[in-house]
């Protein structure tokens, strides 16, 4: 027995020891071998259970599981439970909050909390949406073809609220800053002149007089609204206003495509593309229908305060803008946000170049717009709880709260309408990254990173910003989810090198968080130690401190190399102490640090989690603080950790793609070889909503696109580069390398090489692709840093 334990053990160690070493095709396989992470937390209404996606037994895709509080019980739900479960999830509460309504395959419901009974209020075959309750919770009004229903929940009645027409003719005139005058003049003419079109015009009159007193009570007004969009249909409170939004599309709006070769049909197909940055934008109005005046008007924003003002950057431009004529800018009004009692309403007014947001209170009545807040940003409005789907809300009838980075961080803030006064309720370098106002309206719940840039942890403050206190405790990242009660928290959690797990927890200070879910590392997994790369900040040129991972080799397998990665953008942070969406990449990094290679990651400029200036560090040039960023970092790895300066690399996706580019190309001295995977090439060619937001637009700020777009500097490329982009990819196009590919052609480069990927789009799927991308990228490491 002894002989045969011995013979266990040692196959064990072997066991053990086989895993410890790394190699790519480990690393990219099917994610499923690190384990199973719960997903999609939400609650059951009365509190009582938790609900998640999960794949412990690693099927095809997750199914909904449940877990009882207080118990030790998960328990797998059917797929048809978990739709009905879904639906209930996304569903509204009356004040009481002893109903709740929600749509379920396009149709409404509507739930007694106390009893259980569910009343199915529409069963048609046309989509019904956007339920809500109205006029003190007694009727149920909800859209279906693009009209407002109501229904009565006592005596079940359904009607008709509003009546909108496609039609072009009898079109309500919109108001006009550019008034014709000579039309009116002939039209007053004409009638001076000519008796019977004088005649004929007062007996219209009396016809449309007659009419009006005594037409039926629930004839419908038609809202003409020609062949313009039909958006964001909302009604008051009290049922009186209704406001609406129409679009009216550019016309000469040129799209890409995306041609796909590997096709099942054995046929070429196209996908459908976007536009490029700088394509005619679309015009947007806002109008309201009050009902009880029969009447219809637009909400005219051509005088707010700021309207007309241009950007900064048009002083490079002096001979374009020298005696141009003010005009009103574009903007996409969002709301209104009502108050309870429906005798205030708030929008959220931004303008197309996303340079201003106007807080405004509406008076629907008139169409009037009163100024609240007005954030400015000569870079664009941004930010957590700031950009399109912000947080905005009222604590009462007359306290409303938003948040602003007006002090460079992203606070929460109240607006009293009637001292008309504002009040910061949060203050300090951090942000507020999410916002949960309870349903006693007591508190708000925040999540925060106010311990450190990358560590979170959930709040609760009074209304009044008194009172704070911490009620998570572990350090790492949090996705929180309050339960209907708001007696219990449950959240999502993970560290650095541990992936996310579920844990319960009872929602005060103090209390202790019980965990649910123990599959998010399977044993192969757990068999290999992960690195916890420490997080340091490095000196950066203009004096400021940015934060890195370092992944440091043990000391006898130290080479002297490193290797930096560049995480994507779009307002991303990567240094923190939770697990990190680049998995893969964080994998590959403990690889090259076990073959001896110094890794760092850091969050350059534009990076979030760090306030307003940081996030904007990038604006009219990106690939200047941001590649200063890593030329401080590699000048770190030198003089700090003993690197070799010849014998640093580079890599990343999409920004970090980008951003490899501008580093080989432009720093050739700093960077001996980069892998640039899905990289932009040229920002000219990318989409318009994240690239105008930095660059302006390529006709308005061609500076700006000059010196941001590494084709321009292709010629600068020296040491050895990889490109690797997926040919069906619909964010960064495969003609961005294609492009690229051309330039280093006609520049007669030779060291450099382009790696397609047929069936891939901008996130790669299939392990295969994963694996070959990062064989190369290791060899190309290996090949050119280690010699």
């Amino acid at each position: 027995m002894k002989i045969r334990l011995l013979s266990i053990c040692l196959s064990f160690a072997c066991f053990v020891h086989a895993q410890q070493n790394l190699t790519v095709e480990k690393i990219m396989q099917d994610p499923k071998w690190i384990g199973t992470s719960p997903s999609n937390v939400f609650w059951s209404t009365d509190s009582k259970k938790v609900y998640f996606d999960w794949n412990p037994d690693k099927n095809i895709s997750d199914s909904t599981y449940s877990y009882l509080i207080g118990s030790q019980s998960i328990t797998k739900v059917s797929f048809l439970e978990s739709q009905m479960l879904g639906s209930r999830n996304n569903g509204v509460y009356n004040t009481s909050r002893t109903l709740l309504l929600y749509t379920h395959h396009g149709d409404i419901f509507l739930q007694d909390l106390k009893s259980g009974n569910i009343t199915r209020i529409t069963q048609t075959e046309e989509t019904e949406s956007n339920p809500s309750f109205l006029q003190k919770d007694e009727w149920v009004v909800y859209i279906r073809n693009q009209n407002l229903y109501a229904w009565s929940i006592k005596s079940g009645v359904t009607r008709q609220l509003t009546n909108f027409v496609k039609s072009t003719e009898n079109a309500p005139a919109h108001p006009s800053s550019d008034k014709n005058h000579q039309e009116p003049w002939l039209q007053q003419q004409q009638l001076e002149l000519m008796q019977v079109l004088k005649e004929r015009k007062h007996k219209k009159e009396q016809r449309d007089a007659f009419t009006a007193l005594n037409k039926e009570v629930d004839t419908l007004k038609d809202i003409v609204i020609g062949e313009k969009r039909l958006q964001n249909i909302q009604i008051s409170p009290d049922g009186r206003y209704v406001t609406y939004r129409l679009y009216q599309p550019p016309a000469n709006s040129k799209n890409t495509i995306v041609p796909e070769y590997v096709t099942e049909s054995g046929f070429t197909a196209t996908l459908p593309g976007r536009t490029k940055v700088g394509a005619p934008m679309g015009k947007y109005e806002f109008f309201v229908f009050d009902k009880s005046r029969d009447s219809v008007y637009q909400v005219l924003t051509d005088s707010i305060p700021g309207i007309t003002d241009l950007p900064d950057y048009v002083k490079d431009y002096p001979s374009k803008y020298a005696n141009k004529k003010p005009v009103p800018r574009a903007v996409f009004v969002n709301g209104p946000y009502w108050n309870e009692a429906g005798t205030y309403a708030i929008v959220d007014i931004r303008s197309q170049d996303n340079k201003d947001r106007w807080l405004m209170q509406l008076d629907a009545a008139t169409g009037k717009l009163k100024l609240i807040d007005r954030q400015r940003d000569e870079a664009w409005i941004g930010g957590p709880g700031i950009g399109y789907g912000a947080t905005l809300g009222w604590i009462n009838d007359a306290l409303f709260y938003f948040q602003s980075e007006v002090t460079g961080y992203s606070h929460l803030y109240t607006y009293n309408t009637v001292t008309q006064t504002k009040k910061a309720l949060t203050s300090g370098k951090y942000e507020v990254q999410g916002l949960v106002f309870s349903k006693n309206k007591d508190f708000f719940y925040l999540l925060t990173n106010e311990e450190h840039p990358g560590k979170q942890n959930w709040y609760r403050i009074k209304t009044d910003g008194s009172k704070k206190e911490k009620i998570t405790s572990m350090t790492g990242g949090y996705d929180v989810t309050l339960s209907p009660d708001e007696k219990w928290i449950a959240y999502r959690y993970s560290y650095i090198n541990k992936p996310w797990e579920l844990y319960v927890q009872e929602n005060a200070p103090g209390k202790q968080p019980q965990q649910v879910t123990f599959k998010s590392m399977s044993e192969t997994f757990k068999a290999y130690p992960w690195k916890e790369p420490r997080i340091i900040t490095i000196p950066a040129s203009d004096g400021e401190q940015v934060y890195a991972r370092i992944y440091e080799p043990t000391g006898d397998k130290k080479n002297n190399a490193a290797v930096i990665f560049v995480h994507g953008a779009g307002y991303l942070q990567n240094v923190h102490y939770w697990w990190s969406q680049y998995f893969r990449e964080y994998m590959f990094n403990n690889l090259l640090a076990d073959k001896g290679y110094t890794v760092l990651d850091i969050d350059y400029r534009a990076s979030s989690g760090y306030g307003r200036n940081w996030r904007t560090g990038i604006y009219r040039f990106m690939g200047g603080k941001d590649l200063d960023d890593h030329v401080d970092a590699a000048k770190f790895l030198v003089n700090q950790k003993g690197i070799d300066p010849g014998r640093i690399g580079i890599y990343g996706g999409s920004y970090g793609g980008f951003m490899t580019l501008m580093a080989l190309f432009t720093k050739p001295d700093v960077f001996k070889a980069g892998a640039a995977l899905r990289p932009v090439t040229d920002w000219a060619h990318y989409n318009h909503g994240y690239t105008s937001n930095i660059l302006n637009e390529p006709f308005t700020d061609s500076i700006a696109y000059a010196r941001s777009s590494p084709i321009n500097f292709a010629s600068g490329l020296k040491n050895h580069l990889l490109i690797c982009h997926g040919m069906v990819d619909v964010n960064v196009h495969f003609q961005d390398a294609v492009r690229l590919t051309q330039r280093l052609i006609e520049l007669g480069k030779d060291n450099w090489e382009l790696a397609p990927y047929p069936m891939e789009d901008h996130g790669f799927v299939e392990p295969s692709s994963w694996t070959d991308e990062y064989k190369r990228i290791l060899k190309l490491f290996d090949n050119t840093l280690l010699k």
